[in-house]
């Protein structure tokens, strides 16, 4: 996944040797890789982007669980989130390419979205396939190092771990006690660029926890910073003061998702849609030099043994 992953676990009496824990979780992320990752040619979801548009074909249980919670996802965003959307994204220089030295033009956003829509695609989960209605593109970058978390996660539970960390490229996972005795106390980022700096520290047990935000991967031109986040809906980088989103949820797929998703409609509209769905949701927007926090309804239990910082 063009990422580091990490792991943090309190071994039991009967827990096989680290080097054999770390083989067996290896072999998962591997799993997923070759499943899921757009920079593999012969990953399951290259060649499935390379296939025959109107064909059925069969995927993996990996690929089917992650595209049935993608798909629902974006629906229940309206749109806001879209596993096709990549065409938008190379187009704006946050691809496999070099950053852009020049606006898009108008026609090529056109052109872009013709090919961006998860309405062209057509998932049968009962016997896990899909095809393409149109020649759009699935790019599940945005959920798959989640759904990574969770199988990691999984597969410490089956080897009888109750305590244990699980991070892949920032999103992660907690269960039980951290090696202190205690819940395990979690940072989250102030949205600076060019620095690091904790925002607010949350004391978590047996849940999943994602970030996405629009601080990091972004560039200039003419004064005005444009963010890797692109809206489907409208083929340009979101420009909204919704800096940072946070997500709790039982798995961290869902939470993945979600934060990619609330970060497009910016912070009223995320409020509001959290708050719809029961999210665990914890935002911050820029005003002016602040940075104001905002949060749901279901995040607020987290807050009373929070520790921040701003």
């Amino acid at each position: 996944m063009g990422t580091t992953w990490h792991v943090t676990y309190l071994p039991g009496p009967q827990t096989a040797p680290p080097e054999q824990v770390q083989a067996s979780l290896e072999g998962l992320l591997v799993s997923v890789n070759d499943s899921m990752s757009t920079w593999q040619v012969d990953s399951e979801i290259s060649r499935f982007n390379r296939g025959v548009v109107g064909s059925w074909v069969p995927v993996s249980g990996h690929f089917a669980r992650v595209m049935a919670e993608a798909l629902r996802i974006g629906e229940r965003s309206g749109g806001a989130y879209d596993v096709t959307v990549g065409p938008l994204v190379e187009l704006w220089g946050f691809g496999p390419v070099q950053p852009r030295m020049e606006l898009p033009q108008t026609s090529a956003i056109d052109a872009a979205r013709n090919r961006v829509g998860q309405q062209f695609i057509e998932f049968d989960g009962e016997l896990q396939r899909l095809r393409r209605l149109r020649k759009v593109e699935l790019d599940l970058s945005s959920i798959a190092k989640g759904y990574a978390v969770d199988v990691l996660a999984n597969a410490l539970s089956e080897q009888g771990i109750d305590s244990f960390l699980v991070e892949v490229g920032g999103e992660m996972r907690v269960a039980g006690s951290s090696p202190r005795g205690d819940a395990w106390r979690i940072a989250v980022e102030r949205p600076e660029p060019g620095a690091r700096a904790v925002a607010l520290g949350i004391a978590l047990e047996d849940i999943a926890v994602a970030t996405s935000g629009d601080y990091r991967n972004y560039f200039e031109l003419e004064g005005r910073r444009y963010s890797h986040s692109i809206d489907p809906r409208t083929g340009y980088p979101v420009a909204h003061d919704l800096v940072s989103v946070t997500v709790l949820a039982d798995d961290c797929m869902t939470a993945d998702g979600w934060a990619t998703a609330l970060t497009v409609l910016g912070a009223d509209e995320a409020l509001a849609l959290a708050e719809a769905e029961g999210l665990a949701v914890y935002l911050m927007r820029r005003d002016g030099e602040r940075i104001v926090p905002l949060y749901s309804s279901a995040f607020a239990p987290w807050l009373e043994q929070s520790t921040p910082t701003q």
